[in-house]
C-alpha cells in the first residue's frame, strides 16, 4: 500500500486527485491540504511514501514545502506539480530534492503509474520538462569512438595537450619522463593516423581546438 499525502490550492484538483489516489486499489491517500503551512507536522505524522506537491500554492509555497518534507522525511519521495514548465523552478526543485515532475494535465492513469514509478526508485517526468531539465546542465563535447583506440594513459595526455600543457608541464603533471610523454604521443599519432596535436584533437573532439600550446 503505498500511502499519499497531497498538496494542492485548487479545491476542484485537490478532490480530483484525493478520489484518484482513494479509489485505486494499492494506494491509501493519508491527506491532502491547500498550503504547507503545516507541512512539517503533518508529515511527521503521516509518514506518507510519497507527496503530491503543487508549486504555487498561497502562504507556503511548493518549493518551501519540499525543502521542509526533506528535512524532516528523507526517505518521502515528493512529486511536483506544475501548470507550466517552468525552468527556474523546476531547476529550484532539483537541486532541493524533487524525486519527479508531473504537468497538472496529465492523464488520472499516468499520474498513478508516476506514483507508482517513484515509489519504486523511478523519477516521472513529462516529456516537455525532461527536455528542460537536460537542457539546464552543461553540454560535454562531441567525442568521437576513435578516442576508444587510446589506452587511458594516452587519453589522459591527449586531454593535458588539449588544454594547452607542454610536454614539459606534461611530464611535471602525470610524473613521468619527457621522453615517455613523446613515446605517448607518437603511438597516439600512429592510432589515431594524424600528424599533429591539433589533428589528433580535432579527430576526437571536432569541436574542440588547443587553448595554447606551447614546445
Amino acid at each position: 500500500m503505498i500511502k499519499v499525502v497531497i498538496y494542492e490550492d485548487d479545491v476542484s484538483f485537490r478532490e480530483t486527485l484525493s478520489i484518484l489516489v482513494s479509489g485505486t486499489e494499492g494506494f491509501a491517500l493519508k491527506g491532502a491540504f491547500e498550503n504547507c503551512n503545516d507541512t512539517a507536522k503533518q508529515i511527521t505524522k503521516l509518514q506518507p511514501d510519497v507527496v503530491l506537491m503543487d508549486i504555487n500554492m498561497p502562504g507556503t509555497d511548493g518549493l518551501e514545502g519540499l525543502r521542509i518534507i526533506r528535512g524532516v522525511a528523507p526517505d518521502a519521495h515528493v512529486l511536483m506539480f506544475t501548470v507550466f514548465d517552468d525552468n527556474e523552478k523546476i531547476f529550484e526543485s532539483v537541486c532541493n530534492g524533487a524525486s519527479g515532475y508531473l504537468l497538472k494535465k496529465t492523464a488520472p492513469a499516468k499520474i498513478l503509474e508516476a506514483i507508482q514509478d517513484v515509489y519504486n526508485g523511478g523519477a516521472p517526468m513529462t516529456s516537455v520538462i525532461a527536455r528542460k531539465v537536460l537542457q539546464m546542465f552543461p553540454k560535454t563535447p562531441a567525442r568521437s569512438t576513435e578516442i576508444d583506440k587510446l589506452s587511458a594513459r594516452e587519453q589522459e595526455i591527449l586531454q593535458l595537450l588539449m588544454k594547452g600543457y607542454s610536454y614539459k608541464m606534461i611530464a611535471a603533471e602525470l610524473s613521468i619522463t619527457i621522453e615517455t610523454v613523446r613515446t605517448h604521443i607518437k603511438r597516439i599519432y600512429e592510432k589515431l593516423h594524424v600528424h599533429s596535436a591539433q589533428e589528433a584533437i580535432n579527430k576526437i573532439f571536432p569541436e574542440r581546438k588547443i587553448q595554447r600550446f606551447f614546445w
